[in-house]
């Protein structure tokens, strides 16, 4: 199954260094023929390794733990009650596949994926920075009209500001132009999965593939890019000189990440002439408040057309097809992330060979990788292992714990106190759009909460914000007409209110173990109901089984 050289690594899982092999890269020719299902290749390989290394994998998860993975991770918010209840109630031998299309084909999904996208552009830098780098509003439009990843890198970095449609897709560019090498890398790190930062001052001392020409060719293309008075503009030539560790001063070259390089009589410095002329057009630019027109010669367009051709390597399909990999998954088939090159080869190199492939063969459809994704085997594992030793994540054997996003956490915590029985009078159309005002609503309380990363851990700001922030409780704990909590007020039987508040915030039924705690919790409270009925349904949701995806 797996060709080539395997490598050997180490993982260390506790304090448990864990042993396992790595295969070598793949070719085209090793991999699966593309007319396979995207979701049959993913569990094809991904099956092949755990029976090929003896790892016993989870047992798939249930439905209610499958409509709630589902829903937070395509459309970013809980499942109402109504819509868990539809789902494990139906015999329908095709209803995930229908629930999975129906939230494709959402304006959750647009708005989600939007917010996702311009999370992984943008989270190399922070705070005001990453607003001013925000290119959401561009991605909504974008994702909304159909329009490939291939599509979506050609606007960002050759944006057209005089279309209101592609105008805020300046933003990625135009909040790093101040810093050229952070620019470079960033563009690197982003569409290519390359960090490039470690050549800037020497050879990479320990990947091979990583030299000073990389960082500087990479570094070419961006050197003529400028800001002209709040417009992108670009100069007609340009030169970039560094100083290698041994030997004299060398002029850099454009070239790309795969070493592939650009001839041009460009690469030079201006003339005087040419640098007056410049002047003249950008103070009329100024005057006419437009962008200075576009040189003949564009060495970012330039970047992106050697971005885009056919190579062996495939930065750029292989990085887009990982980062959805890990969102997903939540572990990439490579990782870190940042670090694609030949030291650090993929866990399924058939895999990530194949999908990369697939994704090109189609257009860059971000829609089809994903759907592929969340529709295999693989995905819908169960999180709970077998036994009390994980296998690493490396073999995708056991779904992982992701805590919620921002926005997943916001939306869910509005949604677990809203009303089953006033969602479940309405029409599925009704219901969506529904939820959707409800999660839209979301985005000022999202902005509370930080963005997680691959080891986060509940900071003490968080818990601090959870148990004083009134903002939270008038938010969330409304008792006003249409919220659960209003509704529960009308309820005096301890053991039917205690299963209502789990599932309407789990979607599942509550253990006999909860259910006796809850029970006996509201009994002692019987004198006042409402407000015992609140200080549960705060616990349910500030508890770490609403704060994950599972």
């Amino acid at each position: 199954m797996f060709r080539g050289t395997p490598r050997c690594h180490f993982a260390m899982i506790g304090t448990v260094f864990v042993t396992f092999i790595v295969p070598a890269s793949a070719s085209a020719a090793d991999i699966l023929p593309p007319h396979h299902a995207v979701e049959a290749v993913i569990d094809h390989y991904v099956e092949a390794r755990l029976r090929a290394e003896g790892v016993q994998p989870a047992p798939q998860a249930d439905d209610a733990t499958l409509i709630r993975r589902l829903t937070l991770d395509l459309v970013g918010r809980i499942p109402s009650l109504p819509e868990v209840e539809d789902y494990v109630g139906s015999s329908d031998p095709a209803k995930r596949v229908k629930l999975v299309d129906r939230l494709l084909a959402s304006p959750g999904f647009i708005r989600y994926q939007a917010q996702q996208f311009d999370v992984m552009l943008n989270n190399t830098v922070a705070g005001a920075e990453r607003q001013q780098g925000s290119v959401r509003d561009y991605l909504q439009t974008a994702l909304q009209e159909g329009k490939s990843w291939e599509q979506i890198f050609r606007e960002i970095l050759l944006p057209d500001e005089q279309n209101p449609k592609t105008k805020s897709a300046a933003n990625f560019l135009k909040s790093r132009l101040r810093d050229l090498d952070r620019l470079t890398n960033d563009v690197s790190v982003v569409f290519f999965g390359v960090n490039v930062s470690c050549a800037q001052c020497h050879d990479h001392p320990l990947v091979e593939d990583w030299t000073q020409d990389h960082f500087y060719g990479m570094k070419s293309f961006f050197e003529r890019t400028y800001d002209a008075s709040g417009f992108l503009a670009e100069r007609g030539a340009g030169l970039i000189k560094f100083k290698p560790n041994r030997g004299p001063e060398r002029k850099a070259r454009l070239m790309f990440l795969t070493g592939a390089t650009v001839e041009s009589d460009t690469v030079r410095e201006l003339t005087q002439e040419e640098q007056k002329r410049l002047k003249e057009e950008s103070e009329k630019a100024k005057s006419e408040k437009k962008a200075p027109a576009a040189p003949s010669f564009s060495a970012r367009a330039k970047l992106v057309e050697l971005a885009l051709q056919p190579h062996e390597l495939d930065f750029f399909a292989r990085s887009i097809v990982n980062r959805i990999w890990h969102r997903f998954l939540g572990y990439g088939l490579v990782m870190p992330l940042d670090q694609m090159h030949s030291e650090n080869p993929a866990s399924h190199p058939e895999l990530l060979a194949w999908l990369a492939r697939d994704m090109r063969q189609h257009g860059y459809d971000i829609r089809r990788l994903i759907r592929g994704i969340v529709l295999s085997q693989t995905y819908s594992r169960s999180s709970v292992y077998p036994s009390e030793t994980h296998p690493p994540p490396v073999y995708f054997a056991v779904a992982r714990l992701k805590p919620l996003t921002p926005m997943q956490l916001a939306s869910s915590l509005k949604l677990a106190n809203l009303d089953p029985a006033t969602v479940a009078k309405l029409t599925t159309e009704q219901r969506d759009q529904k939820l959707e005002e409800f999660a839209n609503s979301s985005r000022g309380l999202a902005s509370l909460f930080d963005e997680p990363s691959d080891d986060y851990q509940i900071g003490v700001a968080e818990a601090l914000m959870f148990a004083n922030a009134d903002r939270l409780t008038k938010e969330i704990l409304s008792d006003q007409a249409g919220t659960l909590l209003a509704r529960l007020k009308q309820i005096a039987d301890a053991k039917e209110a205690a299963t209502l508040l789990v599932r309407n915030a789990y979607g599942r039924l509550p253990s006999e173990i909860e259910l006796n705690a809850l029970c006996d919790y509201l009994n002692r409270r019987n004198d006042r109901l409402s407000e015992a009925y609140r200080q549960v349904l705060w616990a349910l949701l500030t508890a770490a089984e609403f704060r994950f995806v599972y």
